[in-house]
This record gives C-alpha cells, structure tokens and sequence, in this order.
C-alpha cells in the first residue's frame, strides 16, 4: 500500500509538471499572435490572467494587463503560485521529497528543467525570447512525460502521476475555451475574415490540436472547435479524453472486489465523465457554453478536494508546506 504521503508528493509533482507546461502553451500562442500588436490583437493579454484565475492578484501588484507585465508574471514571478517558475520549483521539491520513488532519469530531467526556468528567470534578454523559452519548458514537460511511462512501473505511483496529469489538463483545457470562447466570439462581419480564422487557430494552437482539429473538422468554425477541445473522445487534451483516462486510474488505484462501494472521488470522475459522454455540442451551446464549463471547473475542484480526503488527509507535516501551496489551484 502506497503511504499517503508519497501519494500526494507524486500526484502533485505531475499537476505542476502539467500546469507549467500550460502555462508556457497559453504564453507562446499568445506572443505569437501578437507580434506587431497588429489591429484588433493588442489587447490579448489580460485573457491570459483570467485563464490561470490569478486576476486579483495581478490586478493588485501590476495594474493594467500588457505583455511585459503579463509575461513576467506568468513565467518568473515567485509570488504568483502558478508562474511557470512556482510549478517547476514545487514539482522538483515534491519529487525530492519521494526519491525512493522517483526513477532516477526523471528526477535528473526535472532538475535540468529546473535549473533551465532558474536560468531564464535571471537572463536579461528573456523578454526577446519568449517563444523559445516556452518552447524548452513544453519540451522538458513532454520528456518528463516520456520517462515517467518508461521508466515507471505501473502500479499505484503511476497511477497517481497520470491522476495528477489528467486532472490538471482537463481543468486547463475548460479554462482556455472558456476565457477563449467567449473572447473570440466574433462580430457577425469578422466571421470567416482573415483575423477571425487567425483567432480561433491560435486557441486550437494553444492544445497543439490545430492539425488534429483540421483532419477532424476540416474548416475552423467556433462551436467545432469547441466540440473538439470539449467532447472529442480520442484527442489527449480534450476534457472528455482527460476524464476518461483519469477515471481508469483512478480504479485502477482504488480497484475493489465485485460489490465494492465506489469511493466519494469514484463517484465525482463518474459524473464528470458522463456529463461530457456524447452530449452534442449543440445542447451545451444552447444551454451556454461558460454554464456547462464553470460546472465542469466546479466539479474538478469537488474532485480534487475528494482525492486530497481520501489518499492524502493522513499526510504527516513536513518541514516544508507544500499542501498550502497546493491549494492555490482555485478558480
């Protein structure tokens, strides 16, 4: 049996792993889309806040949203708990904590990935490079990814890795159509514009889904994108796909005999599932598209409070707090 405590140091060294590498995805795509801060495009970075649902705290210390202010916020600021530079420093100390676990070559990896963040943070010219950057930290998370497959076995610690993964991507994913959607919902003039195509193309970007969503859907129209970054049941960053993998895992690490009750957290990933189970998209745009996702974010955070009751409750203090610190995941 998996001490609790190893539980939680591995489920969230996999969520920071995650949210870092999102981060960096939201960053690139947007710095891309604004280069030149061309007409219609200089306003783009206040969405960013929003998605990572630190808006009062920026609001507080920066003021207005623009891409200095944002982008050093979102990648360095060691005040923000979910800077690019928290989530990488708290997964390299959530995996220090566990390095009887830990395979060796991944514990090596994020400490490469950590002293790469460190590195940036103190570079002078970052501000000129923040598409490369970004590109290293998704590179880094992807390879983290890569060894914890293969060099793990899977049983309970990876099971625990891949909860923290999913979860953590399937909230990102709602979050980023949710700002997005409802941003890029165009005056009915713009619709199928140049602008417009370019908008919606860097939302699908955002996921790495545009070449996915193009042999999917071919032509990008706005309830499509939705569908697929929502309901698709085979792309890895759909919600859909999240909560089904999430699920398996999830019995996998609670696996009972025949007429085991299911768990409080069992029965919160049901429900979640279900609700993006072939419902078409049409029906969740009727019913509202921010509706349906701020019950979904609503009851992943439900989820993760389950998940924290059930295997985590138990852990003994340490020397370091790192529970607070996971907490600062809220919407």
């Amino acid at each position: 049996m998996l001490l609790s405590r190893v539980a939680e140091s591995i489920y969230w060294m996999n969520r920071y792993i995650e949210r870092a590498e999102n981060v960096a995805r939201f960053l690139d795509v947007n710095h891309n889309l604004t280069l030149g801060d061309g007409e219609g495009l200089g306003r783009q970075w206040a969405p960013l806040v929003y998605t990572t649902g630190d808006e009062k705290s920026f609001q507080e210390r920066y003021g207005d949203a623009e891409k200095k202010q944002v982008t050093h916020f979102l990648m360095f600021d060691k005040e923000n708990p979910n800077s690019i530079f928290s989530c990488v420093a708290k997964a390299r100390e959530n995996a220090r904590s566990v390095r009887e676990i830990v395979p060796m070559p991944l514990w090596e990896q994020l400490n490469r990935f950590y002293l790469l963040v460190r590195g940036a943070a103190n570079a002078a010219n970052i501000a000129d490079s923040v598409a490369e950057f970004c590109e290293q930290v998704k590179l880094a998370s992807h390879t983290l990814l890569g060894l914890t497959y293969s060099t793990m076995s899977h049983g309970e610690p990876w099971h625990f890795s891949m909860l923290g993964r999913l979860i953590e991507r399937a909230d990102k994913t709602s979050r980023i159509v949710d700002v997005q959607y409802y941003l890029l919902l165009p005056n009915p003039r713009e619709v199928g514009l140049t602008l417009d195509i370019v908008r919606w193309s860097s939302l699908l970007k955002s996921a790495s889904a545009l070449e996915m969503y193009r042999r999917t859907h071919g032509r990008i129209e706005p309830h499509k994108v939705a569908d697929f970054l929502i309901l698709d049941r085979f792309f890895p960053r759909s919600v859909h796909f999240c909560l089904v993998h999430a699920q398996e895992s999830l019995r996998a690490i609670v696996d009972g005999p025949p007429g085991t009750q299911i768990s409080p957290s069992g029965e919160l990933i049901e429900q979640l599932r279900l609700n993006t189970d072939r419902v078409p998209i049409e029906n969740i745009i009727q019913r509202g598209i921010h509706e349906f996702i701020d019950e979904i974010q609503v009851r992943l955070n439900r989820l993760g409070d389950a998940i924290t009751a059930e295997f985590f409750a138990l852990t003994p203090s340490t020397g370091t707090d790192l529970s607070s610190q996971q907490q600062s995941i809220t919407t």
